[in-house]
């Protein structure tokens, strides 16, 4: 129960001390910050509560390279459980608890999935009272800020720190140096904390910031030296300055390899030296306090890195630390796609970590000689061994040092086992584990759709789904109920309001929400296929310019995506999206047929706001390509129906929730593995009615790319390949005539409303198994041991 005087007085009292204002007189950041600190007040002491309880126990370490948290405030509030108090409070302080929440920045921690994956699982291990401390990289200025210009993509720093950032506090006294082959810089962690739905749990991201060890060179200061007497100020900070830099050239990968190798060094000494204070030097039992999750292969130095803290700083001989970090590590693979399953060149290493880079030698001549006790082949040999060819394949060292490797849906899992990691599978089946993805139901819904959810609650009676997403499945006897559907549509209808007005607002783009809503959101990667589902418009809007009194629905198609700054195909897919969004909103003739909204620099906040309104959840990735998925999860749990392939989670969305209550098109994997050396992409190009007319708008003019060369390399790659890939290596040709046939059965479904309705409660009432709190609970019991 929130002391409503005592808070009161407190934001009053920030605002005066840190401020020198009133409440009147302050600025919306100002409130946000006294509000915050005030907030911090009621929770520091359950922190602290939290890590005595957790203290000298095992816990499991999360190591991800990216966390993508979104904004705290209201999910802070909500797991509290004092938002609607806090809300009363502000009103009499007459501050407007919308703008405040505005106030704050979305943190600059990750990008995609992979990154908000990893906030859903601390938020869940939280919930779940699971002792879990996130470690990664407090990077600047985040990604990068996304404008659109002439319909490019265009990136800008994204200062999100600069405001300060009330959540977290630096903790100087934690600082360690980690040692590159060309400089040392010290690591300071900044701790913010994790609070888990009303539990009194609040568990720490811990992440890390480079700094210099000296702040600069004063003899070269006052030698008027000056860039250089900061030269080493700022190669320590570029560290933590942005995520994912582009790495085109070797000063690019020099950074992203310090980039790993600092945030996994600092955490690893952090780690030793607390379990010393407690354990001293018998380290035989760091296993049984410590299980560390490899969020992919970002992180996997971590593995030689605890060897050479074992062995070179604690004194173990190899046998030993061997033993020890192998039951201490296990690796969650990500991706199939060969540019995810990271390759270092050996010169790299041996210039920026010669010792971890013999090391990692050592591990691979030990691992060689293992292949040849158990009478391997030399060919499987030079296909399995760490080092090859000039390179460390970090997947196959994180399986070697793992004692437990994961995929992240079943089939996923299933082509790691029986396709791509087949060899390794052979030979270590039992360390091969599924858990499928999940998402947090209190970002998800409770926090994000407050209509949905209360319907919710006052249909089950309760507020226990929150934590118990499986409640759900009770909500089936009401499919047939109309009032509680039309109840739903109404709320569904709000929602497309929302968004409509905040697309208005930010993007100047007029939508209606009386349309379908299709959205599809996410990276922009070829195999995602966003340029499938632009050219599944533009094939739509010829059909109705050449049959204007066709009676067709009122379609809108949102789309959210950045490109990595370096990925030029996708930049160029970015490009004809937006060229063609250009030629359908400005034809007076689309006016009440069509729309297309790219909306720039999309993020948490932004997603928070397009999840609860859509129609139809785009999922249309090439299949066999999408590990998992989360987005296609969120969509489900506020009713959108999937129009996707039978790829990812989009399979078990199905088995859920029915596949008559869905929209599947395209091959089964098993289909695509056995056509993919005999596809022949232009048969499609040539037969399949209006296909070949809107690829071809890609080179005959009909849209401007700026002379940059962009369209025409996309058409290359479709019909001619290139020297890394086949033509057409994502089957956007094959798929476009059954995908363009599920569009229309959705659309004609779409028209009786009661019956769609149905197909968008049956998901709702089938989600509960992509809970992350059921994820989490799997790798706490069948990996971590906690």
């Amino acid at each position: 129960m929130l002391n409503k005087r005592k808070f009161k007085e407190s934001v009053e009292r920030n605002i005066r001390v840190n401020f020198l204002k009133t409440i009147k007189t302050a600025s919306g950041q100002e409130r946000y910050h006294a509000v915050v600190k005030t907030l911090m007040e009621e929770v520091v002491t359950h922190w602290q509560e939290t890590n005595e309880r957790h203290h000298n126990k095992k816990k499991a370490c999360y190591f991800s390279a990216e966390f993508l948290m979104g904004r705290a405030f209201g999910n802070n509030l909500l797991n509290l459980g004092i938002y609607e108090e806090v809300k009363e409070v502000l009103n009499e302080l007459e501050i407007d608890i919308d703008e405040v929440e505005k106030a704050e920045a979305d943190a600059g921690l990750g990008n995609g999935g992979l990154g908000r994956l990893a906030a859903c699982f601390l938020e869940s291990c939280a919930t779940m009272n699971l002792p879990v401390t996130g470690y990664g990289i407090r990077y600047h200025d985040g990604i990068f800020k996304q404008r659109f210009v002439d319909g490019f993509q265009v990136e800008e720093g994204d200062p999100w720190l600069a405001h300060g950032e009330p959540w977290s506090f630096r903790r100087s006294e934690d600082a360690v140096t980690v040692v590159f082959g060309d400089e040392s810089v010290k690591a300071v962690p900044y701790d913010t904390p994790i609070i888990g739905y009303g539990n009194q749990t609040i568990n720490t991201l811990r992440l890390w910031q480079g700094e210099p060890l000296i702040n600069f060179d004063f003899n070269l200061f006052n030698e008027q030296r000056y860039d250089e007497s900061v030269k080493e100020k700022n190669r320590a900070e570029d560290i933590s300055r942005v995520l994912y830099p582009n790495d085109s050239k070797e000063e690019g990968k020099i950074l992203r390899l310090k980039q790993q190798y600092f945030f996994v060094s600092a955490s690893l000494q952090d780690l030793v030296k607390k379990y010393k204070e407690t354990n001293g030097n018998e380290f035989e039992k760091f296993h049984q306090y410590h299980a560390i999750q490899l969020n992919d292969t970002h992180p996997v130095v971590a593995i030689p890195e605890l060897m050479r803290i074992l062995t070179d700083e604690e004194g173990l001989c190899w046998e030993k630390a061997w033993g020890i970090t192998t039951k201490t590590f296990s690796y969650t693979n990500h991706t199939i796609l060969t540019e995810a399953l990271e390759k270092w060149d050996v010169k790299l290493y041996q210039k920026m970590l010669p010792r971890v880079y013999e090391i990692v030698k050592g591990i691979d001549e030990q691992f060689i000689e293992f292949l040849n006790e158990k009478s391997y082949e030399k060919k499987k040999i030079d296909q399995m061994k760490i080092i090859s060819n000039g390179r460390i394949n970090k997947a196959w060292l994180a399986i070697y040092g793992s004692h437990t490797i994961n995929g992240v849906a079943e089939i996923h899992t299933n082509i790691l086992k029986h396709k791509e990691l087949k060899d390794w599978y052979e030979l270590y089946p039992q360390k091969f584990q599924n858990k499928t993805n999940g998402i947090t139901p209190r970002r998800w819904l409770a926090l994000c759709n407050q209509e949905l959810s209360a319907l919710i609650t006052a249909l089950l009676n309760t507020e226990d789904w929150i934590t118990d997403l499986s409640q759900l499945k009770k909500l089936e006897k009401h499919q047939y109920d109309d009032e509680v559907l039309k109840r739903f549509m109404a709320i569904k209808r709000t929602k497309k309001k929302q968004l409509a007005a905040y697309i208005f607002k930010k993007e100047g783009i007029q939508i209606d929400p009386n349309s379908i809503y299709n959205i599809q959101i996410k990276r922009l990667h070829e195999y995602k296929r966003q340029l499938l589902n632009a050219f599944h418009i533009l094939d739509l809007y010829y059909e109705l310019k050449e049959n204007p009194d066709i009676q067709r629905t009122l379609r809108t198609f949102i789309f959210g995506a950045k490109a990595a700054p370096g990925y030029v195909r996708a930049k160029g897919i970015i490009k004809y999206i937006n060229e063609v969004a250009k030629l359908v909103n400005n034809d007076p003739q689309m006016k009440d047929q069509m729309k297309v909204a790219f909306v720039e620099n999309y993020n948490v906040s932004y997603g928070e706001k397009l999840f609860p309104a859509a129609d139809l959840s785009e999922q249309i990735s090439t299949v066999g390509k999408e590990a998992s998925g989360t987005g296609n999860m969120k969509f489900m749990l506020n009713g959108s129906p999937t129009i996707g392939t039978n790829d990812g989670a989009n399979i078990e969305i199905v088995q859920e929730a029915g596949e008559e209550n869905n929209f599947i098109f395209g091959m089964k994997i098993e289909e695509l593995q056995a056509m993919e050396d005999t596809y022949e992409p232009r048969a499609y190009y040539e037969s399949v009615p209006g296909l070949k007319r809107v690829v071809d708008t890609l080179i005959d003019g009909t849209f401007d790319d700026g002379d940059t060369g962009m369209f025409q390399e996309l058409y290359d790659s479709l019909l001619e390949g290139a020297s890394w890939h086949k033509p057409d290596n994502y089957y956007l040709l094959k798929d476009f005539d059954d995908y363009r046939e599920a569009q229309r059965k959705a659309e004609i479904a779409y028209a009786d409303e009661i019956a769609w309705a149905r197909k968008c409660w049956m998901n709702i009432a089938n989600a509960g198994k992509f809970s992350s709190d059921r994820t989490i609970t799997e790798y706490a019991k069948q990996i971590w041991h906690i």
